[in-house]
């Protein structure tokens, strides 16, 4: 435990209170919306495609931009709050979030879409930054009783996203479902006045962001992103190479700036931390397996099988809520004892029923699939922001964290967009199937963490 904790620690006293509930319960509510612009999002798909005339696999780009900016907005904002405060990076963000729901209100076609579901997820990813490194930031003895009141949360958000997304775009517009994420304007006020405002002297606060790394790694991920959807996109030999270049070069130019720069935007500390690339790891496996499942699933059902959009949300619901009890467990296990055979057992669960999509199976295997797919999204990202908050000093929490979640929406991105690229060649059930290697990388990941690696800190 670093001095930080310790004193925070002291200071609250040897018992956990009912406010340690009350804080998860907020801040988890902060964070809820996110998972809408995931796991709604996904079932409202085939409207969109209808709606604006455009081919399924080109919408995968509604979930993988949405992918891509929510990393980096997790990983700006993340490190914005170590160095100028959680409330300039809560104010900040709730601007741009706003900004971009309305562009996703107004879009005319596929193009203003996914534009603005870029803008409003670099918001949304400030929420979820703000929101793990609030509930990061309660001292260590009530922090078990804030992480079940977050894990409750999310679980009841992740539990009605399918079921949201299913009605509104029945009886409302496939719109409103985009825009979901904004509802977490609407408990902003609430986390603001909880807001820490560290001193310079105990974190980084005041200290300036390396914008040229946050650039970089951007453009890298970005350009990583639109190569594995080249195929789908009809890209042009020319236009490929040129993009192949931009990823060397930006790749290259983030290493180096990795290895020389002391205040690097990814410190090369976390590079080197075995915990932390095992944690990337599981979510990038996690979160592509489901990205890949809420691209594929709702398209089978409603084409192959003939659903509508609403019977869709109304039957991946009760996966949902095992999902959220699962959470809620996650919530109360310690990282690196229980929790990560929790997380492992449900990921591999997980990659079993989506490489069986192909055995032709039917509907009972997709609605498994997705179902453990929000259950292992539910854990992994409650089981990672407790992992993290023991094992990264408080100053570099933020950005930490941060930028751990940019590997796992990048992660979520690669697998929807490697489903949408096996689509053009293959059975879209079987490019599912195949997919199941992500789940299963993450689970395997997950079961070789051991308690005292989670243990030992990371050298600065």
């Amino acid at each position: 435990m670093t001095t930080h904790e310790t004193a925070s620690t002291a200071a609250a006293g040897s018992a956990p209170s009912p406010k340690s509930l009350s804080d998860g319960l907020r801040y988890g509510a902060l964070f809820g919306p996110v998972v809408f612009g995931v796991t709604a999002a996904g079932v409202a798909l085939p409207d969109v495609a209808s709606s604006l005339n455009t081919a399924p696999t080109a919408t995968a780009w509604v979930l993988t931009a949405h992918a891509l900016a929510l990393g980096v907005g997790t990983a700006l904002f993340g490190r914005l709050a170590d160095t100028r405060g959680v409330r300039a990076a809560l104010l900040l963000g709730s601007l741009v979030l706003a900004a971009g729901a309305v562009v996703c209100l107004v879009a005319p076609d596929l193009g203003v879409l996914v534009a603005g579901r870029f803008v409003q997820a670099v918001g949304s990813g400030a929420m979820a930054a703000c929101a793990m490194a609030l509930t990061a930031s309660v001292p260590a003895v009530r922090r078990a009783r804030a992480f079940a009141g977050f894990g409750a949360t999310m679980a009841v958000f992740s539990a009605g996203a399918t079921l949201a997304g299913g009605v509104l775009t029945e009886w409302v517009t496939w719109r409103a479902v985009l825009v979901l994420p904004a509802l977490s304007l609407l408990v902003v006020p609430l986390c603001l006045a909880g807001a820490p405002v560290r001193k310079t002297s105990e974190g980084e606060t005041g200290r300036a962001m390396d914008l040229p790394g946050a650039v970089l790694l951007t453009i890298t991920a970005m350009s990583f992103l639109v190569l594995i959807q080249s195929s789908a996109l009809a890209l042009s030999t020319p236009l490929v190479t040129a993009i192949a270049a931009v990823l060397l070069l930006s790749a290259a130019g983030l290493t180096w700036r990795v290895r020389r720069s002391e205040t690097s935007f990814v410190p090369r500390a976390l590079v080197a931390d075995r915990v932390f690339l095992k944690a990337a790891v599981i979510g990038v496996g996690v979160y592509g397996g489901l990205f890949a499942a809420l691209y594929a699933v709702p398209q089978l059902l409603v084409r192959d099988h003939g659903w509508s959009v609403l019977s869709v949300g109304l039957w991946l619901l009760p996966g949902a809520v095992v999902g959220a009890v699962l959470s809620r467990l996650a919530g109360r296990l310690t990282a690196g004892d229980r929790g990560n055979r929790l997380l492992g057992a449900v990921s591999l669960v997980f990659a079993a029923a989506l490489a069986g999509s192909p055995t032709g199976s039917g509907v009972l295997l997709l609605l498994l699939g997705a179902s453990l797919g929000f259950s292992a999204f539910s854990v992994t990202q409650v089981f990672t922001t407790a992992l993290m908050s023991g094992h990264i000093e408080p100053a570099r929490r933020g950005g930490a964290m941060g930028l751990l979640n940019l590997t796992f929406f990048v992660g979520g991105g690669v697998g929807s967009a490697t489903a949408g690229a096996l689509a053009k060649s293959m059975p879209l059930s079987t490019a599912l199937g195949l997919v199941a290697l992500f789940p299963l990388i993450a689970a395997l990941a997950a079961f070789s963490l051991s308690r005292r690696a989670v243990s030992r800190p990371p050298r600065p």
